[in-house]
Order: C-alpha cells, then structure tokens, then sequence
C-alpha cells in the first residue's frame, strides 16, 4: 500500500515538473528574448539579407581576371503592397504595365509574406530616383548586390559564370540560398563556389506604417555582417591566355601549358569561346541562347573534354615503358624499309622510302612508325604468344601512370575520361582470339586509346620532370593565405627510371632542333626546345594538326600541348603556335620572326572553321593539304569557308579522329 501511495507522488511530481518546465520556456520567449518578438512581428521587422562581395579572381601575378561591380535589386512583399500609381514605378524601372502584372502575380505565387526579386540589376542611376520615392511604394524596397566583372574579357570556359540557383541547388546547399540568389555554374565560379560566395549578412531592420524604414533594431543587437568570398590567386598566366585566345581566334582548338615541376596550368584554353561579359546582367539570358545555339558550341571545354587520338604524341611513353622494360636499350635499332609486316598484315610508316636503321633518339625525331611497332611487338611477344593477353594489360597498367585512360583530377568541373583498353575489353570484341597484331595500332597512339588536351601536356610535364607529375591544377592559392590542398603538392610517380629519359628527350630536341626533325616549326632562338609534332585524321574534313613539348630543355619551365582542328600537319599551325607561347613565357617577349613564310600577325587572323554542313559549296575535290612535305616552307593555309558570329566563338561538331 505504501509503495502504491510513493508512485502516486512521483507521478504527480513529474506532471508539476514538466508543467513548471513548460511555464518558464513561455515566459522566456514572449518575456525574455527579443528573437521570437521579431519573427512574431514581421510587419514592423523585416530581415535584410546583406549580400557579400564574392571573392576576386586573380592570375598567378596578382592581375584581376573577375572583380564586382555594385547593382540593385527591386523587391516586393505582396502581403504587404498597398494601392499605390503602378505607372509611375514602371516608369522609374523600365518596364510595361503587362510586365508589372507578370511580375507580381509572380512574387504572390512564390510568397505573400516573404520578399522576393520583383526586378534585379537596378543600374545606380535608376536606384537613386527610386530612393526619392520609396515612401509611395509600400512593400517594395531595394537590396544591393554586386555582379561580376571581368575586365580582359577572356577564359569564358575558364572562368565559368554566375546565374539564379535553382530549387535543386538550394537543397543541395542546405538552406543557404533562396530563390534568386546567384551561384557559380561553371568553370572556376562552380569548383570554388563555397570559397567564393562569402557569408551574408543580416539586418533586422523596423519599418514605419509609410514604409520608412527606421533603423536596426534594438542597434544591431541581432545583425550578423556580410563576409566577403575569398580571393582565388589562379595559376594562369594572363598575358598567355590573351596570347592563346588570339591565335586560336576563328579555329577549333586547345592549348594547355604547365609548369613542370608544380602542375600548375599556365593557359587554359578552349576554342571557340566566349566573352564572360555576356553572361553578365539583363541579356544574360539571351546571349545564353546565342551562344549555346551556336553550332562550333562555345561552352564545349575542350582541354579537359576534347577527345583525340594522342597519336604521336604517345610514341615516347611507349618508348619510356620499352626503355624501362629492358626490350630495348638506347642503342638498340630497327631497319625501317618504309613499312612493317605483322603476321599477315602490312602496316605503313609515314616515310614511305623509309628510315633505314634506327635506335630510340632518331625514330623520335623522325617519328618513325615500324620502330614503335616493333618494340610493341617485342613487349607483347616478352612472356611468349601464348601469354599475349597477359603482357597487354602489364602494359596498358603501365601506360596508365602516365595518366591516361582515366581524369587526372584537375580542380575544374567536369573533367572527361576516355577510354584506354582492358585485355577483357578486346576479348570482349575480338573473342579469345586476338594477340599484338590486332591491337598493333595502339603502339603509335590510334585505335583504342584517346586523351584529352590536359593529359597530352601532362605527359610533356613528366618527360620533363624526367619520370613524375603534379596533378595538374588551376589556383595557386585561396585566400590571403594562399592554402590549396596537399593533392596538388603531391608528386605522382610513373614507374620508368630517369635514366631512361635521357635518349627519349634526345629525340624530341632533334624533333625541333635537327634538320630531319618534324617539328622544325617550333624552333625557337636561343631556347632549346623538346617536342613531338602529330597528325590527327579526321573523318569530317582536313586533319588535324598538333604538337607537344617542353623548354628550355634544362630544368624545364612550361609544358604545353597545342591542337588546331582543321589545320593540316602538325607543323602547319600547332608547332609554331606553340612556339609563340613558349617564347612569350620564357622570355617575356615576342621577337619578329617568321615561321613557314608567315608572320605571328597571319596565324592570329587564319580562319579555320570547318564549313557547316548546310554551307557546303558544291565544287570539285582538293588535295590533301596535311599531306605537304614537312621539309618544304609553306604560308599557313587561309581559310574564309565560316565567320565567328562572337568575338571569339566557334566549335568542331562532334570530332571522331583518330591519329596518323
């Protein structure tokens, strides 16, 4: 009985306690704490959203690439709109009466009781006569933003642009947007966006019953201030950049540069593009139809998603991977008749009277194809036929350290990885039944194997660090501080000993600097330079033409791989254009000088868009420009079959090339 009488007690207790519990949290939010007066209150208080400055975007020298300029933004509570003269505010703001309806209607639908975007970018002109007369437009008020400016107007794929989130993204980020913020979409806006945004600031600002506004409330005891975003210093030289866009105005193409030794990417660069202005303010929406209605596609970003055959460009990591297998030796040579016979097939060197006998330096600068179809043989044949299979994916495993065949993991959004060859991908297609002859193509870069543009000068970057890499990336540092993560401090080692690099660089400085070198065109004075110039085939018209290399040879400062669609041989446009940047980098300077008769002036202005399919002229067939002996001195080939209705626009459709 007595135990029955405690429960009875502790059960009456806990009731007192949770109703003493309930009292005082009452007591606290309408007595002691203002925050819950000012969500009750909304009428007279009103929360401000400060916005901050985003963060500045600089080149690796300090120049600004994207700063801020200030704008304004009408908004509107509809709860709170009383009848006012709707002509008179369209009038100040630019807008019809049916416009102000849709508007309107509108900001209802999003929320009667919240403010939203009744008309965004208020040039300052227009915001001053409206601050007149704000007092006659109860619920509307102005909010101050910026917007970005970029002052050169270059690296439109680069930098990316800012645009109004969606209902998706303001999920993803947990509540920190709202409808009509800006986020970044692309390039550098969208892989640093968190960096770059800052923190907004809050006022709770009390409003009068004429909508006058009438200070902070309770003197700022609740606002928060507005942080600005953080300054990315990029790694991009700016003065490359201008120098890359400008010769690749009117082409198809790419041109990425890299520092060696840090990964850090000295040009970034993607033809056609765009001026990152036009994505900025009230015809954003317009010029973004233009230019993704363009049929070259602008926004297509082709060193991180162009597709090409590496071609030759892959003939040293092959013979790196023969060196550092011991099938070979420097001094090992192949006699090359002008062709090569494998089993029952007969594969062409690109010299048809051949190259005679030839070791590792000589058949990289002669790019000599029997050569590298033999120490493919010797390398698939090591284990015996019967182990071909086997030796295929040691090798392509090997050719993967080299970073093909999956991303590098640049700090750029939307990095491709094409596809390199697994043993079971070709079981897959040829059964059991295929050994090195059906694959012998891979040997000098075509068939199964594609990079892009970023992993085509990542190879250069470690034959000139003689055996690693840095992943490649595009800020140097974040903040005043200028911290980047440890990823990009990390070298990435390629498995070949640095011995072996000797005879490879050899060949590519005789690519450049010898007489029977294929890369004559990229010679440079009183800088030894290293390369490898390629041909890339296409089956929509003139080959493409493309070049690889570094300089100076000794302790190497720029990398760089340079593709030019539609431009005929390697030699053609690729070699010398990577010869400019390489000079302009190192030297800081342009000297005089011409390059197969043609001046630096003559390959800026160069037109080479492919003819659109619809703009076909009917004639009769021509040569085969890419064809031209490489010894000979040609004027680069003009072209006036298409005009860039940008400044700087204009992309290839779809490219299926493969290499020569």
């Amino acid at each position: 009985m007595d135990q029955l009488f405690n429960r009875k007690y502790i059960i009456q207790g806990l009731f007192v306690l949770l109703a003493l519990t309930l009292l005082g949290r009452l007591f606290y939010i309408q007595v002691a704490s203002d925050k819950y007066f000012l969500d009750a209150n909304n009428n007279a208080l009103r929360k401000k959203f400060i916005y901050p400055a985003r963060g500045v975007i600089t080149d690796r020298n300090g120049k600004v690439l994207a700063q801020n300029q200030p704008t304004y933004d009408l908004m509107v509570t509809p709860n709170e709109v009383k009848p006012f003269d709707t002509l008179s505010l369209c009038n100040i703001i630019g807008i019809t009466m049916e416009d102000f309806r849709k508007k309107f209607h509108k900001a209802v639908v999003q929320s009667r009781y919240q403010a939203s975007i009744f008309q965004k970018l208020l040039s300052i002109q227009t915001y001053a006569t409206l601050q007149e007369r704000m007092a006659n437009y109860n619920g509307f008020e102005v909010q101050k933003r910026t917007i970005r400016y970029y002052p050169d107007s270059i690296g439109g794929q680069l930098l990316g642009y800012i645009k109004e989130v969606n209902q998706t993204e303001i999920e993803r980020h947990a509540g920190y947007y709202k409808p009509g913020d800006y986020i970044g979409k692309s390039g550098l806006e969208k892989q640093y966006e968190v960096e770059l945004r800052g923190t907004k600031g809050v006022k709770n600002m009390l409003y009068n019953a004429y909508n006058v506004v009438q200070g902070s409330y309770a003197d700022g005891k609740f606002d928060s201030l507005a942080i600005a975003g953080e300054q990315l210093t990029t790694t991009v030289d700016v003065e490359l950049q201008k120098l890359g866009e400008q010769l690749l105005a009117n082409k198809v193409g790419s041109i990425v540069a890299i520092e060696p030794n840090t990964g850090e990417i000295l040009a970034f660069v993607s033809s056609p593009g765009y001026d990152p202005n036009m994505m900025v303010g009230r015809e954003t929406g317009n010029n973004y139809m233009k230019i993704f209605s363009n049929p070259y596609r602008p926004f297509f970003i082709r060193p991180i998603k162009g597709r090409y055959s590496p071609g030759s460009a892959f003939k040293p990591v092959d013979a790196l991977i023969a060196l550092q297998d011991g099938v070979v030796n420097e001094s090992t040579t192949v006699f090359c008749p002008g062709y090569y016979i494998a089993g029952n097939r007969r594969f062409k060197c690109d010299h048809a009277s051949g190259d005679g006998s030839v070791a590792v330096r000589k058949s990289i600068a002669r790019s000599c194809n029997v050569y590298f179809y033999d120490i493919f043989a010797r390398m698939m044949l090591k284990k015996g036929r019967k182990n071909q299979h086997k030796a295929y994916e040691e090798w392509q495993e090997k050719v993967r350290k080299f970073g093909i065949g999956d991303t590098l993991g640049i700090d750029f959004p939307g990095e491709s990885a094409y596809k390199l060859f697994r043993a079971e991908d070709y079981t897959k297609r040829y059964s059991k039944y295929w050994g090195y002859t059906t694959v012998l193509s891979v040997a000098i870069g075509q068939g199964e194997i594609t990079t892009t543009p970023l992993q085509m000068a990542n190879i250069m970057a470690i034959i000139a660090n003689k055996g690693y890499y840095i992943t490649p990336h595009l800020v140097k540092g974040i903040g005043n501080d200028r911290h980047i993560d440890a990823k990009y401090k990390e070298k990435h080692y390629v498995g070949v000993d640095a011995k072996h690099f000797g005879p490879v660089i050899d060949g590519m400085q005789d690519a450049v600097n010898s007489p029977i070198g294929t890369a004559k065109e990229s010679m440079i004075p009183n800088i030894l330079m290293c390369g490898k110039t390629g041909t890339v085939q296409n089956t929509h018209g003139k080959n493409h033409s493309v070049f690889i290399g570094f300089a100076p040879r000794d302790n190497p400062k720029i990398a760089i791989a340079v593709i030019v669609e539609n431009g005929g041989y390697g030699g053609a446009y690729a070699a010398p254009m990577a010869s400019f940047i390489t000079e302009k980098y190192l030297t800081d300077s342009l000297k005089g000088r011409r390059i197969n008769g043609a001046t630096i002036e003559q390959y800026k202005s160069d037109n080479l868009l492919p003819v659109l399919k619809d703009k076909v002229p009917k004639q009769k067939p021509r040569a085969d420009t890419s064809k031209v002996d490489t010894t000979k001195k040609t004027n680069p080939l003009k072209s006036t079959v298409a005009t860039n209705q940008f400044n700087k626009t204009a992309v290839v459709p779809k490219n299926n090339a493969t290499t020569e």
